[in-house]
Order: C-alpha cells, then sequence, then structure tokens
C-alpha cells in the first residue's frame, strides 16, 4: 500500500491497458480519459498519460505528473489535470505547467476535479469556460488552434512557471504523496 490513497485493488488503464493501482483518483482519470475519447472524439493514439513534467525552484527539484496532453497534427494543443477539491486553487499550477511541458505555450489549460471543469486559455490565463461538458472536443480544439500561433516561452518566464508548479505541487504536497518526484 502505497502512500496517502486508499489501494482499492487494480485496474486496467483504460487507454493503454497498463494495470494500475485502483484508487478514487484513478476511477476519475479513468472517467477522464473515457470522456476525452467517448463523447469528446479524441482517439486514443491522440492522448498521452501520466506526462513527466520537471520542475525546479532554485536548487531543489522535483517531477509532477500531467494526467493527459492532447497531441494533434503534432503540437500538444491541450492538457488537462487532475486534482480533488477546489478547482480555484489549483488554476495557476495548472497554467503554470502549461507553458512548461512543451517549449511552446499550449492553447489550452483544463483543471478538472472529476466533477467540474475550468477550461483556460493557456496564453491569456482567463477562464473561458466551465463544467465537464464544456472541455473542448476534437471539433472545437481544432478549430481553437487554427488561430493559434503556439509562441515560444522565453527562458525567464519558464523559469518563473516552474517556481510556481513546485511551489504548489511540491512544496504544498503531503509528505507522503508518493505520486510526486522530489529530486532534492
Amino acid at each position: 500500500m502505497g502512500g496517502h490513497h486508499l489501494i482499492l485493488g487494480t485496474l486496467n488503464d483504460f487507454l493503454t491497458g497498463e494495470t494500475l493501482e485502483d484508487s478514487h483518483d484513478e476511477r476519475y482519470r479513468q472517467k477522464l480519459a473515457r470522456l476525452l475519447v467517448e463523447n469528446k472524439g479524441y482517439s486514443k493514439d491522440e492522448i498521452k498519460s501520466r506526462c513527466a513534467l520537471p520542475v525546479k525552484a532554485g536548487s531543489h527539484r522535483a517531477i509532477i505528473k500531467v494526467d493527459f496532453k492532447i497531441v494533434l497534427s503534432d503540437r500538444t494543443c491541450m492538457i488537462v489535470k487532475y486534482g480533488p477539491g477546489s478547482l480555484v486553487t489549483r488554476q495557476r499550477p495548472v497554467l503554470a505547467a502549461s507553458r512548461l511541458l512543451e517549449s511552446y505555450q499550449i492553447p489550452i489549460a483544463v483543471v478538472t476535479n472529476g466533477e467540474d471543469a475550468d477550461v483556460m486559455d493557456g496564453s491569456s490565463g482567463k477562464v473561458i469556460y466551465s463544467g465537464l461538458e464544456a472541455i473542448p472536443s476534437k471539433t472545437q480544439l481544432l478549430q481553437y488552434v487554427a488561430y493559434t500561433d503556439f509562441a515560444p516561452i522565453p527562458a525567464k518566464r519558464a523559469e518563473m512557471e516552474s517556481r510556481i508548479v513546485y511551489a504548489f505541487e511540491i512544496d504544498g504536497a503531503c509528505p507522503c504523496d508518493d505520486t510526486l518526484c522530489r529530486l532534492e
């Protein structure tokens, strides 16, 4: 039994078929994966799961996971990050992750607790839609990114965004959380 999550056995990952520990959080992630494929029109190949994101703040380093990234025409167009509880407190670190996972600004960043979602414009950081049903479909995302320039993120900006992710996701994490990898 690992970390602070109640392990309910195992389950098969909807996207990869891999055997994973069954927890309440993982059940929500699986629900989101099904939503993206069955309701939003993405193929399993267009969804990359459990994407490692290295972050640092000064000499402190860690790796967090971004639950899903949607890759269309060889570009990451949207990320989805799950976290239980309040969405408002998770918006800023997910926005920062949208500026770090690639060398360019990912156009759409979604934060969800599995029951609700906030869809943010990556460039402005504004919540543009709310609700699970508002997560863009493949068709909607393709229309949205058709007018996106995928602007590169300057090094200084990336450094600041990395500190934000570290502060929210690592500094604020429970010491027994085994879903994070501290490299200090």
